[in-house]
This record gives structure tokens, C-alpha cells and sequence, in this order.
């Protein structure tokens, strides 16, 4: 079905499951993968001290990317897939401009990618890059759930006035 995924990754578990799922379709449909991570040295400027170092953390942001998707890329072969690796540097766009953008440079047939599946207040707060590159891309996204317990669950829906199913009907 899919010819070529592209599977945005970082260091979390469920950039992990995204990955793994990623490989699954990977393998079975005999696709081309690519494991995408984007370094985001905009980071670095929440921290002014930082200035000093900055290329030093710049390179180390840049090493520690590399490692990821390496150690991706080499999860992928241990299970038969051949992956290709892409760095992309944040450039002060946001991260999910960038997911859709490459995945359309490289002709992407589907987008995968893991989320936390955050609700009410802590997305009001953190956001979602996930969320944005399913509203800007213009092939499949694939969304990978954290692992249950993780997220928020959501409550179950009450009856108005408290009424029990059933009631108030006649029986027979």
C-alpha cells in the first residue's frame, strides 16, 4: 500500500512506538523508510547563558540527532528493514512545518509519528506537533498513541439528572 513512510523521531517513548509501527508497515508493504529527526537549537535560547557554548551544544544537539536516528536506523535492519536517515536543523520554523515539508520533498507516501495524546489543559500548554502536522499535510498521517496509562483518560460521560439506563420505561 505505502511506498515510502517517513517516520519523525526523538528520544521518546512514544516517538518510539511511532517508529516501531513505522517498521511494521515498512516490512510488510516492502516500503522505503526514512527516519527523520529534527534539531532544534531554538531551544538553546530559552537558556542566554548558553550563548557562550552555544557551538558546542549546537554540535552536541547535532551528535546526539545523529546517534538517534543511527540507533533507529540500525532497529529497523534488525528487523529486515533498509532505512535512510535524514537531520534536519529547525531553522526557527516550527517542527511540524518541517515534517510536512520533507515529506514532500521526498515524495512521502504516509507521515508516522508517535503523540502523547494529551487533553484539556496540559495540551493547551505543551501543544502538539503531531496535531499540526495532521492539519498541514496534505498526504496520511499515521498517529501512534503513548502506551496505555500514560495519557489522560477521559471520564466517562454522565446522564443528565443522574437517570439510569432504563429507567422510566414500562415493562411488560
Amino acid at each position: 500500500m505505502y511506498r515510502r513512510i517517513l517516520v519523525a523521531i526523538d528520544d521518546s517513548e512514544t516517538s518510539a512506538r511511532g517508529l516501531d509501527e513505522a517498521i511494521k508497515l515498512a516490512r510488510g508493504d516492502a516500503a522505503q523508510l526514512c527516519i527523520m529527526h529534527v534539531i532544534e537549537p531554538m531551544a538553546l535560547a530559552m537558556y542566554p547563558e548558553a550563548a557562550a557554548y552555544a557551538d558546542d551544544l549546537f554540535g552536541m544537539l547535532r551528535e546526539s540527532g545523529k546517534a538517534l536516528v543511527q540507533k533507529a536506523s540500525a532497529k529497523a535492519a534488525r528487523r529486515g528493514v533498509v532505512a535512510r536517515m535524514a537531520l534536519v536543523e529547525d531553522r526557527g520554523f516550527p517542527i511540524a512545518d518541517l515534517i510536512v515539508e520533507y515529506a514532500g520533498r521526498w515524495k512521502a507516501d504516509v507521515i508516522v509519528l508517535g503523540t502523547h495524546g494529551r487533553r484539556g489543559f496540559s495540551h493547551l500548554l505543551m501543544g502538539s506537533d503531531a496535531e499540526s502536522v495532521v492539519r498541514l499535510s496534505p498526504i496520511p498521517v499515521l498517529l501512534v498513541r503513548s502506551p496505555e496509562g500514560s495519557a489522560p483518560k477521559a471520564a466517562p460521560a454522565k446522564r443528565a439528572g443522574g437517570a439510569k439506563r432504563g429507567a422510566g420505561r414500562k415493562r411488560a
